[in-house]
């Protein structure tokens, strides 16, 4: 079945209707009439609902169950991404979304080479925004991760202190012969209930970003023996952290 996102809530007569995109896509692109069934996520809850009935502006549903299984990971993990050239960051909100990223924070890095416009900020974001919600209704997730502007290296230590466990992707120890093995680092951390993870742009991170990440209680990671992509590395972790705790 379809899945759909709502910010509107579900009224005391099970009922709620939705607009928008949504409904047009429910009635023009899927051609769905009243009796079909589809998901809703509304307050991070599940729930099956049936078409009451609904044009392409407005459509009309009523709850049939509501689901208490989570498809959503088990601990909070967020990227932090240096900021890359290209579409990489639509690519990465898509797949980072599908593999269960909680938020993700484009970094601008000392070596990124795209400054974004802040005056084109609002539109960018909300493409990514767009991409990631539809990225979790394709893969059945009942949470939508949360796009952030563009922050500094000094927000990002800021940032860093509500989060209980805090990783940055390190080429140089991946290049080590004794490498601080991912595996065993997400072992130590079971108890915990949220990951920071900071990845470079193209260029990687400047060796004065890794050390004042490590000062700040940041922990460096090796994705194995191979250096992996800007777009790569953070679909790597999160499949990682997948593996591991699903």
């Amino acid at each position: 079945m379809q899945r759909y996102f709502t910010n509107e809530l579900i009224q005391e007569n099970n009922m709620i209707t939705i607009t928008g995109e949504d409904a047009h896509h429910m009635i023009q692109v899927m051609r769905m009439s009243p009796g079909d069934h589809v998901y809703v996520v509304s307050s991070n809850n599940t729930y099956t609902m049936e078409i009451v009935e609904g044009s392409s502006k407005s459509v009309l549903l009523q709850v049939i169950e509501m689901h208490e299984h989570s498809n959503e990971m088990p601990i909070k993990i967020s990227i932090v991404c240096g900021l890359p050239k290209g579409d990489k960051l639509e690519l990465i909100t898509q797949k980072a979304t599908e593999l269960g990223m909680h938020t993700l924070y484009p970094f601008e890095a000392k070596r990124s080479i795209v400054k974004w416009d802040k005056q084109k900020n609002e539109k960018k974001l909300a493409r990514l925004q767009k991409i990631a919600k539809e990225a979790a209704e394709q893969s059945h997730r009942s949470f939508i991760p949360h796009i952030h502007n563009p922050i500094s290296l000094t927000e990002l230590l800021e940032i860093a202190k509500t989060y209980d466990v805090k990783f940055v992707a390190d080429e140089e120890d991946a290049k080590s012969t004794i490498r601080k093995k991912f595996a065993e680092q997400l072992k130590k951390v079971y108890d915990k209930q949220s990951i920071l993870i900071v990845f470079g742009p193209e260029g990687g991170l400047d060796r004065s970003e890794i050390q004042l990440l490590k000062e700040n209680e940041f922990q460096p990671i090796s994705l194995g023996p191979r250096i992996l992509r800007t777009e790569t590395a953070p679909l790597y972790a999160l499949a990682a952290v997948s593996y591991e705790y699903e």
